[in-house]
């Protein structure tokens, strides 16, 4: 009777942490740790399977309701979506999966690990494991970002104790010492409430209210701006006239999302204005699959989505400093994040544009992700958001 229990206790365990980890509070991300300890004591594929899809769909819980508010659909194509958003995690879990000898374990969750944190199975790479390293590793930058690899390795050995113990120590430390990212001197990042902002951008009452916004903010102090993902809508040589017009006589910088209209869909960007002009800092290098990137529709040669330019200009300068920038759904996967830090930034910027997942848990997990890599590598964080 135990050992028919064992599975469901693995599955239900896996689904709990999901949700612990990933509600919305740095502190809770530890949790997810856990996760390769159930799926290495799967005694079989199909438990591993099951645990595996049981912690991604608790931790992507807010998907259905967001994914359904976006296309204005009934629940149950978010519901489908949902599943699909999930098969990466659970297959390449699943595949790897083994009950081999311990040191085998270790080489396949390695392995996982690493193919969840990059193209093409990083793609749909949410709630991964390792977003926790800022907590237990604050500050530690590679050192603690190796060494939590290392510890998620050693929790699928036999004496899972041992790094149990290790890990509940590090997270108790890690908890009692936790510190939100500063804000760096002379920044502001402003948030908005517009609904569907990426429609309505262009609309002169939108763009006048956030340029008020904006001067109110810099009126006595910060001298640059962040402005949510979306914030100008479509750039075109109008906007840019409207807003350099607007900052004439200030030594102000605006650095705000717009999207770019190409021959084949659009660029999500992020661009610098000044009352000089405006100028393109940095174009999103994972847009949001399939609401935004649809590759699929240039292989059918219709066109109309983002592109991504996945590898390109992981970071940007801006004001003299170097920034690393993330865009919304870049927050939630771990290659745009460890590709800006090779650069060495000065800072990060996260932007995002999340009117669609409002009463979802999908904007305080995308905030707590980006508070978390900004502890480990001990940068400042500038976060703006439209909701």
């Amino acid at each position: 009777m135990g050992e028919t229990l064992v599975p469901f206790a693995l599955v239900a365990a896996a689904a709990v942490i999901g949700v612990l980890a990933w509600r919305g509070d740095p502190r809770l991300l530890p949790l997810a740790m856990l996760f390769p300890a159930l799926w290495s004591a799967a005694r079989s594929r199909v438990t591993a399977l099951l645990v595996s899809a049981a912690y991604f769909l608790a931790a992507s819980r807010g998907l259905p309701q967001g994914i359904a508010t976006f296309f204005s659909r009934d629940l149950l194509t978010g519901i489908v979506l949902w599943l699909v958003a999930s098969t990466s995690f659970v297959f390449v879990h699943t595949a790897l999966w083994t009950g081999a000898s311990a040191g085998r374990r270790a080489v396949r969750y390695a392995l996982a690990m690493i193919l969840m944190a990059i193209p093409p199975f990083g793609i749909a790479g949410w709630a991964h494991p390792i977003t926790a390293a800022g907590v237990i590793f604050p500050e530690r930058g590679w050192a603690g970002m190796l060494a939590s690899f290392v510890l998620l390795t050693s929790l699928v050995l036999g004496r899972r104790w041992v790094p149990i113990m290790a890990f509940l120590g590090l997270w108790g430390v890690g908890v009692c010492h936790w510190q939100q990212p500063t804000m760096p001197g002379g920044w502001v990042g402003l948030d908005t409430h517009f609904r569907d902002i990426f429609g309505a951008g262009t609309a002169y009452a939108v763009q006048a209210e956030t340029i008020a916004l904006v001067k109110a903010a810099v009126a006595h102090g910060p001298g640059v701006a962040v402005l949510p993902e979306s914030a100008a809508g479509q750039w075109t040589d109008t906007v840019e006239h409207l807003w350099a017009e607007s900052l004439k006589g200030t030594h102000t910088l605006v650095v705000l999302g717009a999207t770019l209209v190409t021959r084949h869909g659009y660029d999500n960007v992020l661009m610098a204005v000044t009352a000089a002009g405006g100028h393109v800092v940095y174009r999103e290098r994972m847009p949001v699959p399939v609401s935004m990137w649809r590759p699929w529709d240039d292989w059918m040669g219709s066109g109309g989505g983002t592109r991504a330019d996945f590898f390109a200009n992981p970071s940007m300068m801006v004001a003299g400093r170097r920034a690393a920038p993330l865009i919304c759904y870049e927050q939630l996967i771990v290659w745009p994040v460890l590709q800006s830090m090779l650069h060495k930034p000065d800072l990060i910027i996260g932007v995002g544009n999340g009117w669609w997942a409002d009463g979802t848990s999908i904007i305080a997990i995308q905030r707590a992700s980006i508070e978390a890599w900004a502890r480990l590598f001990g940068l400042p964080l500038v976060l703006a958001s439209n909701t």
